[in-house]
């Protein structure tokens, strides 16, 4: 499975603050922070999302190429549609907020609006139940490689006849637990930074994809491959997805055929790539 080539179908890269001047798959603005999703979503649905939760559907919604504010109408395809999620600390403040308010007082205290972000697969179940997706939907949580991890699970589930389309994400948050677990991790280079990204694949064969950009396969190394990369900040789990979307936009706006390499890793989790190119017309 792990030769499948992909066709990416569309992208979006949501990094708070960044716009496309800055990253190429960006917004024309500077993209809004969590708190400010309504500018993207609407306001409806948003009550009692945790950040990680609402950069990542600003992602989604701005991939599929939605206008901003809730949808008019059901989405084509739902049946088909897996969701695939990277994050490895999309909600541990939430996580760790409730152990918390148990230990110090009782599980009654616990808010109903908390609990259900205790989920470690909250993000992509979000994900679902937004856009009415029934594929599978799951969550990695593999480290600094999560991001390429999914994009090769994505190829297992569509290669698998079990999806026909995958809306891959990455998204970490940069809250103040989240922060100082990952700085944590030994060679930490920087800071964690908030944001998302998606990708939309699918397998070569359908209709075809406007952008004619192929994926794949994913190549695991023990030590760090030679890419080139824009420099997007410590992204963690979300960043393979995140090189991915917008070595895409870049590809997708520019003459230049040549294939881009772009990877993710550290020197605990190791290194994985992939490499992205153009189709002949």
């Amino acid at each position: 499975m792990s030769d499948v080539m992909l066709a990416v179908d569309g992208w979006a890269v949501h990094l708070p603050g960044r716009s496309l001047a800055d990253l190429p798959g960006s917004p024309p603005e500077p993209a809004c922070p969590p708190e400010n999703a309504k500018e993207v979503l609407g306001r409806k649905g948003l009550l009692g999302k945790e950040p990680s939760t609402r950069l990542a559907l600003c992602a989604v919604h701005r991939a599929l190429g939605l206008p901003p504010g809730p949808l008019a109408e059901p989405l084509p395809d739902v049946d088909g549609t897996a969701v695939v999620v990277a994050s490895n600390l999309g909600n541990v403040q939430t996580v760790c907020n409730v152990l918390s308010d148990m230990r110090e007082r009782s599980g009654s205290v616990v808010s109903p609006m908390d609990a259900p972000n205790a989920s470690s697969n909250v993000i992509a179940s979000s994900i679902a139940i937004r856009y009415g997706y029934a594929g599978p939907n799951l969550t990695v949580c593999s480290g600094a490689t999560a991001g390429l991890d999914a994009v090769r699970l994505a190829a297992l589930v569509l290669r698998s006849g079990r999806a026909k389309r995958a809306v891959v994400v990455g998204v970490e948050p940069a809250d103040p637990v989240a922060v100082e677990l990952a700085g944590l991790r030994p060679g930490t280079p920087k800071e964690l930074t908030a944001g998302a990204a998606c990708v939309l694949l699918s397998l070569p064969g359908g209709a075809p994809a406007a952008s004619g950009l192929r994926c794949g396969p994913v190549t695991r190394h023990g030590q760090r491959p030679p890419a080139a990369e824009p420099d997007t900040g410590e992204l963690y789990g979300a960043a393979g997805v995140v090189q991915l979307a917008a070595a895409a936009a870049r590809m997708s706006a520019s003459a230049d055929s040549a294939p881009s390499t772009l990877s993710c890793g550290d020197t605990v989790d190791g290194w994985s790539s992939l490499e992205l190119w153009r189709t002949a017309a």
